[in-house]
C-alpha cells in the first residue's frame, strides 16, 4: 500500500487451484474486474469497497486493476481508499471468478441466444436471474469451481444439503495435512425450530444454531444427550428492536414517527424487564437499542437512553404532539379523526411473543398496533415498493465504516430509512430526499469515505453514532444476546467462544475447515 492509500498491490499464493484442479491466478481476478463487475452479469449494485470519493464533489470513482504478473496484481484508487483491505477482506468472494467457466455461460462469450438456453437447461426462466445465481451466489452451484473448503454436490433448496470437500483446497494444518479433515458437510432444512430442539437432543446433528428460547432445555440435556452449549457473543445492538419507516406512506403516521417525542413515548411505555424475561430467556439486560461495550461507536449512557418503564412520561409525550383526543376504545386520534395506528408487519413467527407484548404496552398508551405476518417473499416486495410501515429486527454492526447500511441509508434495504436509502441507491429519481439529521449521516457517510486515513475516517463514523444516539431511529427493548451453538462431543476444534457477526461470516469465524469428529 502507498502512503496516502490509492494504490494496492496484491500478491497471490502460488500453486492455488480451483475445486475442478484448474490453476488460480490473476487472470481470475482480471476476468471478474473486466466481464463481470457489472449489475447485468453480477447481479446486484457494485461492491462500496471498489469506488473512492472525491472529497470535493462526492463523485464515487470505480478502481482500476492491473495485472502485474500472473500472481500480482494492483489496484489503483483514483482518491484515498484507507479501508479498501479490511471492506475486501469481509467481502473477498467478490474478488475473483473461474475465467474457465464463466466464459462458457455469459453472453458476452456464447451469445444471448446460447445463453437463454444454457439458463432455462439449469432451470433459470431469464438470463439475468441465473447470471445472478452464478456470479453472485456462486457457491452453492456444483457446476461452478471455487476455492472454498468444500464444494455443493446438490441442489441447496433439497430437504438435505450436501457439500464435498475440495480436493485442491489450498490451506494445511500446522503439521502439513490438508485442510479440511471433514469429508462432507449435510445441512438439513428445517421448518419448525422446535424440530431442531428435538433433533439435538436426539442426537440427530453434529452442530446447530439456537434462540434463546431454547437455552434451558439445551442446558438442562447437556450431559445426557452428550453435547456442549457453547454462547458466541454478538455485536447486535439490540436482540429485540422495533423499527419505524421514516418514509412511511401514510402520512399520519409518517408524521409522528419523524417526531422525536412519538419514539421516546414507544420507548418508555413498554417494560423492558418483561420483556427480556419473556422473550430472551433472561438472557439480555432490559437496555435500549445502542452500540455494546467495547466496539466501534460505543457511547456511554446510550443503554439507558428512553430505557426505564414509564407510562405515565410516554402518555405526557403523546399529549404534547397533540394527540389528546380519544375514541370509545381508549385509541388516540390524528387531527382528522382516524386512529393513531402503527402496523407492525414481521416474516416468520419467533417474534410473536414479542410482537404481542409490544401491541399490549403500545395499545396501553392509546396507540393502536396491528400485526401482520407475511412470507419472506411478500415482506421482500413490501420492502421494496416501501410498504412496511413498521417491524422487528436485529440489527447488528461490527463497524459502519465497513457496513453502513444499517445505520446509514445509502440503499433501499432497511425499514427505517426505505426511501432515503431508495433516493440515493437512484441518484435521486424514486424515493424520499433525506433532511436534517437523515442528510447529516449521508453526508458523514461520504466524508467517511473521502477520508485520507483511517483516523480521519473515524472521526466521520464518530459523528454518524452520535446522531443514532441522539435521534434513536432504532427502538430496543432488549440488549444483545449471545448466539447459541450446540456442539455433539464428538465434533472436536470447535471454538469455545468467537463474535458471531455476518461480518466474520458467523460460524465461519470458528474455522469448520478445522472441525472433525473424534469417534
Amino acid at each position: 500500500m502507498n502512503e496516502d492509500s490509492t494504490e494496492y498491490t496484491i500478491y497471490l499464493r502460488e500453486g492455488m487451484r480451483w475445486s475442478d484442479g484448474v490453476p488460480f491466478n490473476a487472470d481470475d481476478i482480471m476476468f471478474y474486474w473486466e466481464h463481470m463487475l457489472t449489475k447485468e452479469t453480477f447481479g446486484k449494485s457494485i461492491y462500496d469497497a471498489y469506488y473512492s470519493v472525491d472529497p470535493e464533489t462526492g463523485e464515487r470513482h470505480l478502481a482500476e486493476v492491473t495485472k502485474i504478473d500472473d500472481y500480482t496484481v494492483k489496484v489503483t484508487h483514483a482518491f484515498p481508499s484507507p479501508d479498501f483491505l479490511k471492506r475486501v477482506a469481509i467481502d473477498n468472494k467478490w474478488f475473483f471468478a473461474p475465467e474457465h467457466f464463466h466464459k462458457t455461460i455469459l453472453p458476452e462469450f456464447v451469445g444471448d441466444e446460447k445463453a437463454a438456453e444454457i439458463a432455462s437447461e439449469w432451470g433459470y426462466s431469464d438470463v439475468g436471474s441465473f447470471l445472478k445465481a452464478t456470479g453472485y451466489y456462486y457457491w452453492t452451484n456444483e457446476e461452478i469451481p471455487t476455492l472454498r473448503p468444500w464444494v455443493a454436490s446438490n441442489d441447496p433448496h433439497s430437504e438435505e444439503f450436501v457439500m464435498k470437500r475440495n480436493p485442491y483446497y489450498w490451506k494445511v494444518d500446522s503439521e502439513g495435512n490438508q485442510l479440511p479433515y471433514l469429508d462432507e458437510l449435510v445441512a438439513t432444512k428445517i421448518q419448525d425450530p422446535s424440530h431442531a430442539t428435538l433433533g439435538m437432543l436426539g442426537g440427530d446433528y453434529n452442530i446447530a444454531g439456537f434462540a434463546t428460547q431454547d437455552y434451558t432445555v439445551l442446558k438442562e440435556n447437556e450431559e445426557k444427550s452428550d453435547y456442549r452449549v457453547l454462547l458466541w457473543p454478538t455485536v447486535n445492538l439490540t436482540s429485540a428492536a422495533i423499527v419505524l419507516n421514516q418514509t412511511a406512506q401514510e402520512e399520519n403516521i409518517r408524521n409522528a414517527i419523524q417526531d422525536i417525542r412519538f419514539r421516546e413515548a414507544l420507548s418508555v411505555a413498554v417494560d423492558r424487564n418483561e420483556v427480556t424475561e419473556i422473550y430472551t430467556n433472561g438472557m439480555a439486560e432490559p437496555i435500549q437499542a445502542s452500540v455494546p461495550e467495547g466496539l466501534t461507536g460505543y457511547q456511554e449512557g446510550w443503554k439507558d437512553q428512553w430505557a426505564t418503564y414509564d407510562p405515565e412520561r410516554a402518555n405526557q409525550l403523546l399529549d404534547e404532539m397533540g394527540l389528546t383526543e380519544m375514541n370509545n376504545e381508549g385509541f388516540r386520534l390524528f387531527e382528522d379523526g382516524s386512529v393513531v395506528t402503527l402496523t407492525i408487519t414481521s416474516q416468520n413467527q419467533e417474534t410473536a411473543d414479542f410482537l404481542e407484548l409490544i401491541k399490549n404496552y403500545y395499545e396501553q398508551v392509546g396507540v393502536k398496533v396491528n400485526l401482520k405476518t407475511v412470507d419472506p417473499g411478500t415482506y421482500s416486495d413490501r420492502l421494496y415498493n416501501n410498504d412496511i410501515t413498521a417491524t422487528t429486527a436485529v440489527p447488528s454492526v461490527v463497524d459502519v465504516a465497513l457496513r453502513p447500511d444499517v445505520l446509514v441509508p445509502l440503499r433501499l434495504g432497511q425499514v427505517w430509512h426505505s426511501g432515503y436509502g431508495q433516493y440515493r441507491e437512484t441518484d435521486g429519481e424514486l424515493g424520499t430526499q433525506p433532511e436534517g439529521d437523515i442528510a447529516k449521516l449521508v453526508e458523514n457517510w461520504d466524508k467517511l469515505r473521502a477520508s485520507a486515513t483511517e483516523e480521519e475516517a473515524s472521526q466521520w463514523s464518530d459523528e454518524i453514532y452520535k446522531l443514532h444516539k441522539e435521534n434513536q431511529w432504532l427502538l430496543g427493548y432488549a440488549g444483545p444476546t449471545p448466539h447459541i451453538i450446540v456442539a455433539s462431543n464428538s465434533l472436536r476444534n470447535v471454538p469455545e467462544e468467537r463474535f458471531y457477526a455476518d461480518e466474520f461470516r458467523e460460524l465461519g469465524h470458528g474455522h469448520p475447515a478445522q472441525f472433525f469428529i473424534k469417534e
